[in-house]
């Protein structure tokens, strides 16, 4: 892609955190589509929330933005049914023609009159198998690298369905998403990357401690909590 292909950002989506599953904490995965044009503020959209700011939300994953392209594969897979529709996986932002293959960490976008600046990958975890009703949801996300990605926001504004969401800049064209996602959630990558990516200061800080890690030699990393 380059700095004059646009795409149109076809669904938007937002939703509260609430009590979904006994014994479980509360979740804000169930989002619905927006009503009008929404308020992006530096933490998300004003009328998005996320239940447990320790491992989701904040800066770092103010918006999620996840390819509406994956949905064919789901239904093709059997992991969703026939007919679903974008937001299933929790998503704020879906489009059509944007992949993980196709961004980069640190690309940065102006989406309605916001600009928007990707950090990293989603790391997937029990709420998506609960929230699917597919044990190996999670784990699938992970496998398959059809994870979307996050955005951190470097000019608040004013977003809609609708509106064109166009790259701006490319700082590092070098480390697509996929690329990244693959290499932090299987701790597959050369030391050299590891140490490389750990000093990438488009990455989110919590990613570049995990590649520092992993570039000392630790690839060790127990999953299970997350993965459920």
């Amino acid at each position: 892609m380059t700095q004059f292909d646009s795409y149109v950002i076809e669904g938007l989506f937002v939703g509260p955190a609430r009590e979904r599953w006994a014994g479980k904490p509360a979740s804000a995965i169930d989002k619905t589509s927006a009503e009008g044009p929404q308020s992006l503020t530096l933490t998300g959209f004003e009328m998005d929330q996320q239940a447990d700011l320790t491992v989701h939300g904040g800066p770092q994953k103010a918006v999620h933005h996840y390819p509406a392209d994956h949905y064919a594969d789901w239904q093709a897979e059997g992991m969703i049914p026939p007919g679903t529709h974008p937001a299933a996986f929790g998503e704020n932002i879906s489009t059509h023609g944007l992949l993980e293959t196709e961004v980069c960490i640190g690309d940065i976008f102006r989406i309605g009159t916001a600009l928007v600046q990707i950090s990293q990958g989603r790391q997937p975890c029990w709420k998506l198998n609960m929230h699917t009703e597919k044990d190996q949801m999670a784990h699938l996300f992970q496998k398959t690298l059809r994870t979307g990605w996050y955005y951190r926001v470097l000019e608040t504004g004013i977003v809609s369905q609708g509106d064109t969401i166009q790259l701006v800049e490319r700082p590092q064209p070098n480390w697509p998403v996929a690329t990244v996602t693959h290499a932090r959630l299987n701790g597959q990558t050369a030391r050299r990357n590891a140490k490389e990516l750990a000093q990438l200061s488009e990455l989110a800080p919590g990613w570049r401690k995990a590649f520092a890690r992993i570039a000392e030699g630790n690839v060790t990393e127990d999953t299970s909590k997350r993965l459920g």
